[in-house]
């Protein structure tokens, strides 16, 4: 079996990776990534993640052509600019990478006779969700750049699918924990950074928005599972993650607190109401996929990362400066004239 992952060097990635070697000890995985974070390790004790590779392709997903296709039986795709606030600022190039490049791979996929594909999707797509969990027929209410591209895409992949090409469309929570290429511009892992750093969680919003969330491990998890999945026919749109960990952001606050000694809260109670509000139903992946497929605690996740960063001695003051903020990494790139305007590496 030969298995294609776009966006290899980013935060689930390398988890990822780890994760099919694990299963498929005789697949040859190829990875591809334009290798805007590649250097954004964080234990410098630990050796290469893409050595779980068989081959390291270095390309903008938007530049690939059906040659490198021939032969793929499985694509997953993570390649994206990957959150709300770069995607309001990068909002054209955030288009044509997540949507208009992901629409040409998905066509050139389905010819070059890929017969697995498995989308990185997001529960961002239920926008405005209200009190009620959103499942995978419900409205959907994508309110920023990223969360429509996630749509648009979904809905490509839907025309596409069929008895040869089957598609997943995994609909993650929001991601959280430790992974070699951390993130902290992530709701969770901010808050457990700035425990550490600062002794205080600064909530910007009332705290009352709804947010799942989901471990990368199980992230990666679920991807695995849904290569060769055998429920859900052809073409399966699924919620990924737990009806356990669906948290309001104040709650989980108090879960870093209780988890980082001395940590105090202040919560902005008289700020704007975010609108990017959704409790979701994972009740469905419950149902097809096997049991302890997303099996991480939200206390669990916390207390790995607190553990871990202590470890690696992480000391980084002003880490909302640093290269874990995926925004800073893109931003420095284009000062030094590494990246132009559309993100393309000159």
């Amino acid at each position: 079996m030969k298995i294609l992952v776009t966006g290899n060097m980013g935060y689930i990635g390398p988890l990822v990776i780890s994760e099919i070697r694990n299963k498929y000890k005789d697949a040859y995985i190829v990875g591809l990534d334009n290798c805007y974070f590649a250097h954004c390790l964080i234990d410098p004790r630990e050796s290469l993640p893409e050595k779980n590779l068989d081959e390291q392709i270095f390309l903008d997903i938007r530049d690939l052509s059906i040659e490198k296709l021939r032969g793929v039986d499985v694509i997953i795709h993570l390649a994206a600019i990957s959150n709300d606030p770069m995607g309001n600022i990068y909002e054209s190039q955030t288009w044509e990478i997540n949507s208009l490049a992901s629409q040409k791979l998905a066509e050139m996929a389905k010819v070059a006779g890929v017969k697995s594909f498995v989308f990185a999707s997001s529960c961002s797509i239920y926008g405005e969700g209200g009190e009620n969990p959103r499942d995978e027929f419900d409205k959907l209410s994508p309110l920023t750049t990223y969360a429509k591209s996630k749509v648009f895409f979904e809905e490509i992949l839907a025309q596409k699918a069929d008895e040869n090409f089957k598609v997943t469309c995994l609909r993650f929570a929001t991601a959280c924990g430790w992974s070699p290429r951390c993130r902290f511009d992530l709701v969770l892992n901010d808050f457990v950074l700035s425990a550490m750093t600062f002794k205080k969680i600064s909530v910007l919003s009332d705290g009352s928005p709804w947010r799942p969330m989901i471990h990368v491990k199980d992230m990666a998890k679920a991807i695995v599972w849904a290569i060769e999945r055998e429920k859900g026919g052809y073409f399966l749109k699924i919620n990924t993650g737990n009806n356990k960990n669906n948290f309001q952001v104040r709650d989980l606050a108090e879960i870093v607190a209780l988890a980082v000694p001395n940590t105090n809260i202040e919560i902005a109670k008289q700020a704007t109401p975010d609108k990017r509000s959704y409790k979701v139903n994972f009740s469905l992946i419950e149902e097809l996929g096997p049991d302890e497929l997303i099996s991480w605690s939200v206390k669990d996740a916390v207390i790995n990362l607190y553990e871990k960063l202590k470890e690696v001695e992480f000391k980084q003051y002003d880490f909302r400066s640093s290269q874990y903020i995926r925004f800073n990494t893109l931003k420095k790139l284009q000062l030094c004239g590494e990246l132009d305007s559309e993100l393309r590496w000159k």
